[in-house]
């Protein structure tokens, strides 16, 4: 019997230690990031270096499959368990051009915004969205053009003159605030996983690219060292730097004499080996075959691969890589050549994840309730509400009361929903154009009307005209006037340019003018206009005769809530200027020239209509007490003096002891969004560094100008002009180097 027992006790105790184990080893399983996988091909083995990785690929591809990869087109390598893949993907300020997903405020918005934490928002909302839609994607097979996770975004050229068509793309003219604004936004697109980045950002145009967009294909942009350095290239080198931006796109033209996309110069002696590049390079779409076609430098397709390739161009957006096998027969390059440059694409493809079982990545979990999702929404609204730049308020008329007895709206921007978009925008299932904004806002007592009254950007061709009439006895008239991404854009994009989407003249259109002159006749009422565009928009012969200018960008989908909380006082308008506003083209240097005399803020002597970084309140600022201690570190007093709570963007400037003669005028050096009640004071540090103060030779090299320096800090540029029009008086204080 004892034996008996003994036994039995032996099995139960057996028993139990084996269900203990297994339970331990689920539990193991379940707690470990890293458990076995099986994997058909040895690249797919996680626990090897990417490097390694890319490396097991390469050396089983023929030569064949190679040169397959190296277009924007990547098709499948069954054999070898390479899905299809194609690089173009766009997310300027959205998924774009790819279905549902949130439309927020174009580029240039953005810029105008100067607030850095909020973009890292935005681009991290827009990753959240890729990755979602992607998942979702591959779930039917859907490796079509827009549907990867290599974004062609953000633009980061220089908005040097404001006739160029794409200039909405970009964050303004000043380098300082756009590479702020960049590298804020690439951050927040491609995440701070330590294994992954959630989605590839690439900075384009490489380099010197802003117009004309008629001649961009072959067009020679001739800069000083100075300017190529001064204005043109920063921005692209703090994204390389400071965000690490996965990729960049070479421009379609030639500067100083050579292709962007075949430029030893710029794509190995600056990006890669001063900067310390470690991403891919893509060619603008169809740049490559410009250079014979169009820029004659090359004689055939052959000699044109052969050029991009050994320059650095890894990705051909285009079909001119078709030939590379030839241009190795040829002996214009090297297979060898050939893998580096593989690898070097094949690295961004495993850093995404590309390559990995489903679910090791962590953005794998990301689901599509997060497309245009409500948050995203709201965030869309900030953008444009912040954006929003009022640029006068006559007799403080705006905040238009709620409660308004009776309020007139014209204009043919105002239910105008392409006027939300700008240009490469995704789609969303509910917009809300200015007018659906007002309509919301007013009391349901308020009698409001809305009538076009004109066409956008031509006379009216029926003569018969009630609008002027009808607005002119409302108590208020809200103008929704501007131009859209019909008029100005990207050759091809804008169908209403003669000027494959650049302007020739930066007025409103005549008939827009004519007919707010139309309606003051009719009223003295108040009269406010609301201006919708991606450029500078000239009003001087309206600026006297309205009482308030509103310009709001292309604000996204929220822009008519965001329009309308600014217009009847839910929010004060914060938003400044990231471009100069000249008064006519007349004080523009000529289109084609490059050189930055008279151009921005920094080089222009005359008067301009609005100045860069000028942007009212419905309060008022006053800076105070500035001062500098020795690590460089500037402070100053703000107070709002008004009876508004609101934002102010205050902003830094420098001019050098040869400010206005071989250097800028002014240089933008640092901004800081600060919010103040009615009443209040703040201290307001701002650190700077030495390098701060370095400004550029003839020759591109940064020095440290002996002499008085002078430091400006105010809500906008340190003009005369921003007081007259109603800004704050700039403090000031000098240092000696």
């Amino acid at each position: 019997m004892n034996n008996r027992i003994r036994v039995l006790g032996i099995v139960i105790v057996s028993i139990l230690v084996f269900f203990n184990c297994k339970k331990n080893q689920k539990a193991k399983e379940t707690l470990s990031p890293q458990k076995e996988i099986a994997y058909k091909f040895p690249w797919e083995n996680t626990k090897l270096s990417k490097e390694e990785r890319v490396d097991l690929l390469v050396k089983e591809m023929t030569l064949e499959e190679k040169c397959s990869q190296m277009l924007d087109v990547c098709p499948p390598i069954e054999r070898l368990g390479m899905p299809e893949y194609n690089w173009w993907n766009e997310a300027l300020h959205g998924v774009a051009r790819n279905g549902r997903a949130t439309v927020f405020p174009q580029a240039i918005a953005m810029g105008a915004t100067f607030d850095e934490d909020l973009i890292l928002k935005v681009g991290n909302a827009i990753s959240n969205e890729a990755r979602a839609k992607y998942n979702e994607a591959i779930k039917i097979n859907n490796r079509s053009r827009y549907a990867g996770l290599t974004f062609w975004s953000p633009n980061v050229n220089i908005f040097r003159d404001p006739r160029w068509g794409r200039g909405q793309e970009t964050y303004g003219e000043d380098p300082f605030l756009t590479s702020r604004i960049g590298v804020a936004f690439v951050k927040g697109l491609q995440g701070d996983n330590p294994n992954y980045i959630k989605a590839a950002a690439c900075a384009k145009h490489y380099a010197v690219h802003s117009g004309p967009e008629e001649f961009r294909h072959e067009f020679d942009a001739v800069v000083t060292k100075k300017d190529l350095f001064e204005t043109y290239l920063p921005a692209f080198e703090a994204l390389v730097k400071e965000a690490d931006v996965e990729g960049v796109m070479g421009a379609y033209n030639r500067t100083l004499g050579v292709p962007c996309c075949g430029s030893p110069y710029l794509l190995q002696d600056i990006l890669r080996k001063e900067w310390g590049f470690k991403g891919y390079i893509v060619s603008d779409c169809g740049a490559i075959n410009d250079f014979h076609a169009f820029h004659k430098v090359t004689k055939t397709r052959e000699e044109s691969a052969a050029l991009a390739l050994k320059s650095g161009t890894n990705i051909n957006c285009g079909n001119v890589y078709t030939v590379l096998k030839n241009a190795i027969n040829k002996g214009f390059i090297t297979e060898d050549l050939l893998d580096e440059r593989l690898k070097e694409n094949l690295m961004t493809r495993f850093k995404l994840g590309l390559f990995d079982p489903v679910g090791l990545n962590p953005f794998d979990s990301i689901t599509a309730d997060v497309v245009d999702s409500d948050d995203h929404r709201k965030i869309a609204r900030e953008v444009a509400q912040k954006s929003i730049v009022l640029l006068k308020n006559k007799n403080q008329v705006l905040p238009l009361k709620k409660d308004t007895r009776t309020l007139y709206v014209v204009g043919p921007n105002a239910s105008n929903e392409e006027v939300l978009l700008g240009n490469y925008y995704g789609l969303t299932s509910s917009t809300q154009t200015i007018l659906d904004g007002i309509v919301s806002k007013v009391s349901p007592g308020t009698s409001i009307n809305y009538k076009a009254g004109i066409l956008p950007f031509r006379e009216n061709v029926n003569p018969i005209d009630w609008s002027t009439g009808e607005a002119g006895k409302s108590d208020v008239c809200i103008a929704v006037m501007g131009i859209s991404a019909l008029l100005e854009g990207e050759e091809g994009e804008a169908i209403a340019s003669s000027e494959k989407g650049d302007r020739t003249d930066i007025k409103l259109p005549q008939n827009q003018i004519n007919y707010i002159k139309k309606i003051r006749k009719q009223t003295d009422k108040p009269i406010v206009l609301v201006l919708t565009g991606g450029s500078p928009i000239a009003i001087p012969e309206l600026y006297d005769i309205v009482d308030a200018v509103l310009f709001v960008w292309y604000p996204g989908e929220e822009g008519g809530n965001a329009v309308a909380d600014v217009l009847f006082g839910d929010v004060s308008p914060s938003g400044k200027l990231p471009i100069t506003f000249p008064k006519s083209v007349d004080q523009l240097p000529p289109y084609e020239d490059y050189n930055m005399k008279g151009r921005t803020y920094k080089y222009m002597k005359e008067e301009p209509q609005f100045p860069f970084g000028f942007g009212l309140t419905y309060t008022t600022f006053v800076y105070d007490n500035l001062t500098i201690d020795t690590d460089y570190n500037v402070s100053v007093e703000v107070t709002n003096t008004g009876t508004v709570d609101a934002e102010e963007v205050v902003q830094l400037y420098i001019s050098s002891p040869f400010g206005g003669i071989k250097d800028p005028l002014y240089d933008l050096k640092s901004f800081k969004r600060v919010f103040l009640k009615s009443g209040e004071k703040k201290l307001v540090t701002i650190p700077l560094t030495e390098t701060a103060f370095h400004q550029f030779d003839e020759n591109g090299k940064k020095v440290l100008r002996k002499g008085e320096h002078i430091i400006f800090v105010s809500g906008a540029l340190p003009s005369k002009l921003s007081e007259k029009l109603g800004g704050a008086k700039p403090v000031k204080m000098s240092i000696n180097f």
